[in-house]
């Protein structure tokens, strides 16, 4: 098969392993750049880096489209900057010098960056005013993208689930999920196969838009997605609790669209959530009539 175009994904984890077997079978070259390429699957290059390591970023392949979809690998301040401000700073800085220069710089973002707390629709033109550590970094990795002398495109993913990630399913399988009271609170979520393959649509469009959000075709309150999966596990009905959370993730209540990449030609592998956890479900033998 003759290679296409050549591809870096640095950060080759959950979502750019995903990516990097859709791409490595549609005949591109994909290179992944992490500090431990032993866990790097055969279809990928290996390419042993640290973005906060500039000395050790200097042999990465000269290529033709970089993803950068880093995870902080903890949820703390410090975690957060080097990821989003001095991974990205130094990655910009290695290509932005080359002869070549890449032609795009996608770089994986979250809804994180949307600090809305009423339920309101949200989309690429919304207002972005983080008030988080952790959207405040991921929305400065965006802004030094965007202002990079590399075209760049930023994609704000919602909740990533899919394989492997079972803890809300289990959770409400044995009785331990709650909601709190009040008013209806709003998820986004998106399926791990759907952010790669979101991503391959979007490296295959000569010139894309600046911004999209990654989010599936149905934003739905946590009280529905929770009564649905006990019904399809046969659990209990997740019960009230006055208990307040403070997290960030309890406090966001927003609608996130996906027009604009519906309007790019993408279609879902997994449009609501219900496609997602349904596979889930019964791969993991936890339907209806089968819970232990």
């Amino acid at each position: 098969m003759e290679s296409k175009e050549r591809i870096l994904i640095v950060g080759c984890g959950y979502v750019g392993t995903a990516l990097a077997e859709r791409l490595s079978n549609d005949g591109y070259m994909v290179w992944g750049a992490k500090r431990h390429v032993e866990t790097l699957p055969s279809f990928v290059q290996p390419v042993q880096a640290d973005i906060t390591q500039p000395n050790s970023l200097q042999t990465l392949p000269d290529v033709d489209v970089i993803v950068y979809a880093v995870s902080a690998g903890g949820f703390d301040e410090e975690r957060y900057r080097r990821a989003y401000a001095e991974g990205v700073r130094n990655i910009l800085d290695v290509y932005e010098q080359r002869d070549t220069p890449p032609r795009r710089l996608f770089f994986v973002s979250s809804t994180s960056v949307y600090a809305q707390t009423d339920g309101e629709w949200v989309d690429e033109a919304s207002p972005t005013q983080p008030t988080h550590f952790s959207g405040q970094y991921v929305r400065q990795g965006e802004t030094l993208c965007l202002a990079s002398s590399i075209p760049a495109t930023v994609v704000r993913l919602g909740g990533i689930y899919g394989p492997e990630r079972t803890r809300l399913l289990n959770n409400v399988r044995q009785g331990k999920a709650t909601l709190h009271p009040g008013k209806t609170h709003y998820t986004n979520r998106i399926h791990r196969a759907d952010c790669a393959g979101m991503l391959h649509h979007l490296i295959q469009i000569e010139t894309p838009k600046d911004c999209y959000l990654g989010v599936d075709c149905a934003p739905a309150s946590k009280r529905e997605v929770y009564g649905w999966m006990a019904e399809q596990m046969g659990a209990p009905v997740p019960l009230e609790s006055d208990t307040q959370s403070t997290s960030r993730r309890a406090q966001s209540n927003k609608r996130c669209r996906n027009t604009r990449l519906l309007d790019e030609g993408y279609v879902f592998s997994y449009p609501t959530y219900k496609e997602g956890y349904t596979e889930m479900i019964n791969a993991l033998g936890w339907g209806k009539g089968r819970n232990e």
